[in-house]
């Protein structure tokens, strides 16, 4: 378009702008290309949706992929909006204070860029991270701080990269009332796993749950982007990467503690309980006790107040199956009594139980009740302490501990078993918790708001098992070899004269004396 224009046709272009975002942009609005330097802003039509998006609803969320031009198009309505709308106040935020000021200065551009006659707000106050216009209308950068924009009346507050926004839902909280009057919010990102604000608020914007209109956008929609692209794009990236960066994939996004694809084997076993028992009913069986197989219970004990639960687990240890679970809030003594008759249930098995505060509780109502088999761990370290030693020795003490040294160590644990395929979960509860159990300055741990009790009895349990069974069944193949030779050395002492005692046909009398000998040294057995 030529720019030698009649004061009529100036006065009809500003008005036809001022009508229409997408007309302004297309034909004003210059970027800066990485190769090209300042060229104009051709949108595509996916970009020409999202500015009706904009205008048609107050509160927009945008899962996007990597490299759609998303945040440039944002920095071009907001332009518009701000040159053709008096008094607007606008706040931009992200979880770092750099990405923010770089979508001001993007506007900033914009605007300085656009023609002289077009610019009818001029810039009056002009600092690095925000900028005020003639026509009353301002805009500013913020980092994710709880004071941020809570003292203002925004017109519009636009969040970009979201999901990475640490503790966003109290911020929302607290900012939401600044948009009462009328204000608008654009919240833009691509994924950074489930569980946080952006995941939760574009699920409920899926099922019309809250004010927001979610616009998804892959890296298909635009127009440029074939299958080639796509494998040249990708032939040095993760599964994680991918799904983050490209593919708008909660599930297999985000720093989980656990990997996307190894949950993607575990969700298909999911299902629901074959019984739902216990005094709150959050006792979970899928199945009954079989006196064929081996089960272990691992537990993790909670105060019985707050968000925290108490939980523990019941494993097939042959198979590694978690065939029950319990997760609620019952209080120690309860809980005592809850995992020694699940433990009875399942033939006296073993029980290890964090030994906390609280766990010290319910590990001494298990003493005292005459619990037989404790899981019994050495005071100075982690290693597990067979029963006859932890009975003689002052050196063991009930339960495991669960410190800074080892809870890395058990998580490491589980998350080996679940990698290698040697664990099977059925339980909705434990899985959903491992969906927000991430990593956190370098601590596995569940994400603000969540929980991760049933991770930590989880393992725990993969800890024991590992551990303690393997001791367990060293020593007792130790045992039955040490029963072998002896019944073996007196099968030697057979005597060649038929009728007397020991003679190697009499076969019922040799049966018995075997019988004997096991026994007498049938504590050898006991594990």
């Amino acid at each position: 378009m030529s720019y030698q224009l009649s004061k009529e046709e100036v006065v009809k272009e500003i008005v036809k702008c001022g009508k229409d975002a997408t007309y302004f942009i297309n034909n004003y609005a210059k970027i800066s290309h990485p190769l090209l330097g300042l060229i104009p802003f051709n949108t595509y039509e996916f970009q020409d949706e999202l500015i009706n998006d904009f205008n048609d609803h107050r509160f927009n969320i945008v899962l996007k992929a990597r490299q759609l031009g998303i945040s440039t198009i944002t920095a071009a309505y907001v332009s518009w909006m701000m040159m053709f709308r008096r008094d607007k106040n606008v706040l931009v935020m992200a979880t770092k204070f750099g990405t923010a000021s770089n979508l001001v200065k993007k506007v900033k551009s914009i605007h300085k860029n656009l023609p002289a006659w077009m610019k009818i707000a001029k810039i009056t106050i002009d600092n690095r991270t925000s900028f005020e216009l003639s026509n009353g209308s301002q805009i500013k950068a913020s980092s994710t701080s709880s004071d941020a924009g809570r003292s203002e009346a925004l017109s519009l507050l636009v969040i970009d990269e979201a999901a990475h926004v640490e503790g966003l839902d109290e911020l929302w909280t607290g900012l939401y009332p600044t948009l009462s009057t009328g204000g608008r919010c654009i919240a833009l990102s691509t994924p950074n796993g489930v569980g946080n604000w952006f995941h939760q608020s574009c699920i409920d914007a899926q099922a019309s749950k809250n004010d927001f209109k979610i616009t998804t956008l892959p890296w298909d929609v635009h127009p440029d982007r074939d299958q080639a692209w796509f494998e040249n794009e990708t032939k040095n990236m993760s599964r994680r990467q991918i799904a983050q960066e490209l593919e708008c994939n909660f599930n297999m996004s985000g720093e989980t503690v656990f990997h996307p694809e190894d949950m993607v084997f575990l969700e298909a076993n999911i299902k629901d309980p074959k019984y739902r028992t216990g005094f709150d009913r959050n006792f979970w069986i899928w199945e009954e006790h079989d006196p064929k197989f081996t089960y272990l219970l691992a537990a993790d004990v909670a105060r019985g107040d707050g968000n925290d639960h108490s939980a523990f687990h019941i494993f097939k240890i042959e198979t590694m199956e978690i065939i029950a679970d319990y997760q609620g809030k019952a209080t120690p003594d309860i809980f005592a009594n809850l995992i020694e008759n699940a433990g009875k249930e399942y033939g006296n098995c073993m029980i290890a139980v964090e030994n906390n505060s609280v766990g010290f509780a319910v590990l001494e109502k298990l003493k005292e009740s005459g619990y037989p088999n404790i899981y019994y761990s050495y005071k100075s370290s982690h290693e597990y302490a067979d029963p006859i030693s932890a009975e003689y020795s002052s050196s063991t003490i009930a339960g495991f501990s669960t410190t800074q040294k080892t809870r890395p160590l058990i998580v490491a644990k589980m998350e080996e078993f679940i990698r290698n395929k040697l664990i099977k979960i059925y339980s909705s509860r434990l899985f959903n918790e491992m969906k927000t159990f991430v990593w956190h300055n370098g601590r596995p741990q569940a994400m603000k708001k969540y929980n991760d009790d049933l991770i930590m009895s989880c393992a725990i349990g993969c800890w024991v098992k590992d551990i303690a069974f393997t001791i367990n069944q060293r020593d007792l193949q130790y045992k039955k070899a040490f029963l072998n030779s002896m019944t073996k050395s007196d099968n030697i002492l057979n005597t060649a004269i038929k009728g007397m005692e020991g003679y190697k046909t009499d076969t019922t009398k040799q049966l018995e004396k075997k019988k004997q000998k096991q026994d007498k040294y049938i504590w050898l057995l006991k594990g």
